[in-house]
């Protein structure tokens, strides 16, 4: 953390906010244990096993559970060592139940995943700060987020790729894209599934290739089946919108060229103008082209804490891009405190990125003739 001075005048730093972290907090797992759903036999190995009608993994595949999913003093010890002041954390995509066909099943879980995030984020003394689960594909989803906002208080909203059987873009969602917008609720998509598990199964590449792949799958859907034009959504992309900008040229050239394609009133690439990133790539030069991109008002600094494919030097990967002050500020906190209120860290130094309209054409990602 960084510490405040005293008696110069000056006024302390912005603080640094981590808007891409997850945790499994304990009670909710022993009790899934006690209903058969979970084994934390290998909970001393760092890691337990979930239904797969839960996870959406084969049965007895490993999920990863390091202690500081779980335990506060390892938490706060990590949030400390990365010079983080404020994680705010979200369940990871295994207690999504994003393949489940049950409806009654998801919405249970994400109820009890949303009770547990909050108990354990109210005993951080305000290091953490919850994301709500978002059962996408599920009628109820939109009451279920009401309900985390309201009552419970979390900060925001977290929700994966595909629900139910349905993609994004399914009308089933529509009362949930509504209420989202209307609060102008901060929510950070993460994959939770990807379409061809057995051509990855090998060398992790589900996670390593799967994950990115499906992100710019989830975000196309939201482009051309009209999602982003009719909602103005506070929606953050994980892992730096995956390879969403990377085949953004692309799509605007099938916008352009096929009628089938052209079915919004404006290129793909200015829609994901609109979202907000963050900054788990893993390379500084892939961050300093999203923020060319995007401005550095819509990146936020993201880790992947604590799974192992996280970024364990944050402050360095976003000071390494060598932005100027203001910038850089704005991608460490300023951001994230505009647009998580309830963080309490008042409007940081960036501009809300909420209810932006669509910048010029002559600013898109196609027009500079180049993707990463």
């Amino acid at each position: 953390m960084t510490d405040t001075p005293t008696g110069t005048g000056t006024a302390p730093p912005a603080p640094v906010v981590d808007i891409h972290t997850h945790a499994m907090p304990l009670p909710l797992l022993r009790a899934l244990e006690r209903e058969g759903r979970a084994d934390l036999s290998g909970a001393a190995d760092h890691v337990l096993t979930l239904d797969p009608a839960l996870c959406g993994l084969p049965a007895g595949a490993p999920v990863p559970l390091p202690p500081e999913q779980y335990a506060m003093d390892r938490r706060i010890a990590l949030l400390d060592a990365s010079g983080v002041d404020h994680h705010v954390v979200a369940a990871p995509p295994f207690l999504f139940a994003s393949q489940a066909a049950d409806d009654a099943l998801a919405l249970e879980l994400a109820r009890r995943s949303n009770d547990a995030l909050a108990e354990f984020a109210a005993g951080s003394g305000g290091r953490l700060h919850g994301l709500a689960t978002v059962p996408v594909g599920h009628p109820g989803a939109a009451a279920e987020l009401t309900r985390a906002l309201d009552e419970l208080g979390l900060v925001g909203a977290t929700m994966g790729t595909f629900g139910a059987g349905r993609e994004l873009d399914d009308p089933v969602n529509e009362d949930l894209w509504s209420v989202l917008a209307a609060r102008r609720c901060f929510t950070l998509l993460h994959p939770s599934r990807v379409s061809e598990r057995d051509r990855l199964a090998d060398y992790h590449l589900v996670q390593l290739l799967g994950y990115p792949l499906e992100t710019a799958l989830a975000v196309s859907r939201l482009i051309f089946g009209g999602v982003l034009e009719r909602h103005e959504l506070t929606l953050c992309l994980a892992h730096g919108g995956g390879c969403a900008h990377a085949v953004g040229a692309r799509l605007d050239l099938g916008w352009h060229r096929k009628p089938v394609a052209r079915v919004v009133g404006s290129e793909p690439t200015e829609f994901l103008r609109r979202l907000l990133y963050d900054t788990a790539v893993f390379d500084v030069r892939t961050i300093a082209r999203l923020v060319e991109d995007v401005t550095a008002r819509n990146v936020l600094l993201g880790t992947d804490t604590p799974f192992d494919l996280m970024d364990d030097r944050p402050l360095e990967t976003v000071r390494r891009i060598g932005l100027d002050a203001a910038d850089e500020a704005a991608i460490l906190g300023g951001n994230a405190a505009a647009l998580l209120p309830g963080l309490g860290l008042g409007t940081g130094p960036a501009s809300a990125a909420g209810g932006r309209s669509l910048p010029s054409p002559s600013h898109s990602i196609q027009s500079k003739g180049r993707g990463h």
